[in-house]
């Protein structure tokens, strides 16, 4: 099982064909994926093992014999790599652990460094995303320009909505990784900070919300930045939702689901928005806040995958946006 998960890089993002501008953030992404693989395939790989052990004795002590054992132990092995997934890590920190204080301190310490993994990903994922839609931009601006003609642009854009979606697949590969252990934290979690996840997840769905229709065209960016690439346009007229975002600009939600940014001042509305929802203080060394942190970082990684997919889907890369 362990050796048919195991790739190489060239296996996971292909070979440098010394054509992909963003090759450097790629292998960014990439490398930071292996923080996540290496130790939910051993949580799994020895929840699987006592599983398996634990379901063929079951199954001989039942009477059952050859085949009826080996089934056992089949099902004992994927029940086993189910709690081996989630439950496993929080018993093995309670077995090593000599009081509340010393299981507490040990969690803390783990959430520490799986956020310092979360913000090393996240970093790097949104490098990507910058430079694949940046590309974009840059293409759609020297075909404007006259510096390319039409099928060079189309050829160009083709080939970066190409690695912009091999780009995603191998985010949704980490963000897979970064869910199965996260599972194990929501368990421990739950145990020492009970409530912890609800708070944060409520938090973040609730911000408020307020229907527009835009007066006038507006470019929405990737990011709540200025320097951030634009990904779609929004159309006089159209009807879109608002919430707040940091830097001055409002989160644009339009009906179809895209989400990007654009500055507040676009929309008269957006002053009745007040502040977004404070992020969960990830300077702190409690371990609520420690948690808190994780549960919005896993989060936001998810949703922006989604969202980026969703971008490339309804044009983020055809030469009119």
């Amino acid at each position: 099982m362990l050796a048919g998960c195991v790739t190489t890089r060239e296996g996971r993002i292909g070979a440098d064909d010394g054509r992909d501008p963003c090759r450097a953030q790629l292998v960014a992404l990439d490398s930071t994926g292996n923080f996540f693989g290496e130790d939910i395939l051993r949580g799994a790989a020895i929840g699987a093992v006592g599983g398996a052990i634990v379901g063929g004795l079951a199954a001989a002590a039942a009477g059952g014999r050859g085949g009826n054992i080996a089934a056992g132990a089949a099902i004992g092995g994927v029940a086993g790599g189910v709690i081996g997934g989630t439950a496993g890590y929080y018993q093995a920190r309670q077995r090593q652990a000599t009081d509340q204080a010393s299981l507490n301190l040990a969690i803390a310490n783990d959430l520490a460094a799986e956020n310092a993994g979360l913000d090393r990903t996240w970093i790097a994922y949104t490098q990507l995303m910058d430079c694949r839609f940046g590309t974009a931009q840059r293409i759609r601006q020297d075909y404007r320009a006259g510096r390319i003609n039409r099928p060079q642009a189309e050829a160009m854009m083709v080939d970066t909505r190409n690695r912009a979606t091999a780009d995603l697949s191998l985010a949704r590969t980490i963000n897979n990784q970064i869910t199965e252990r996260g599972a194990q934290f929501d368990v421990a979690i739950e145990s020492v900070a009970p409530g912890v996840k609800d708070q944060v997840l409520t938090g973040a769905r609730v911000s408020r919300a307020v229907p527009v229709q835009t007066r006038a065209p507006v470019a929405l960016k990737l990011r709540p930045d200025p320097g951030s690439p634009e990904v779609a346009q929004i159309s006089a007229r159209e009807r879109v939702t608002l919430r707040p975002a940091p830097n001055g600009f409002a989160q644009v939600e339009t009906v179809s689901g895209i989400r990007g940014f654009a500055p507040a001042g676009s929309f008269p509305e957006a002053r009745t928005l007040g502040a977004p929802p404070p992020e969960p203080n990830a300077n702190a060394g409690d371990i609520r806040s420690l948690a808190a942190t994780n549960i919005a970082r896993r989060d936001n990684f998810t949703q922006s995958i989604g969202n980026a997919e969703r971008l490339v889907q309804a044009g983020g890369f055809e030469l009119a946006t």
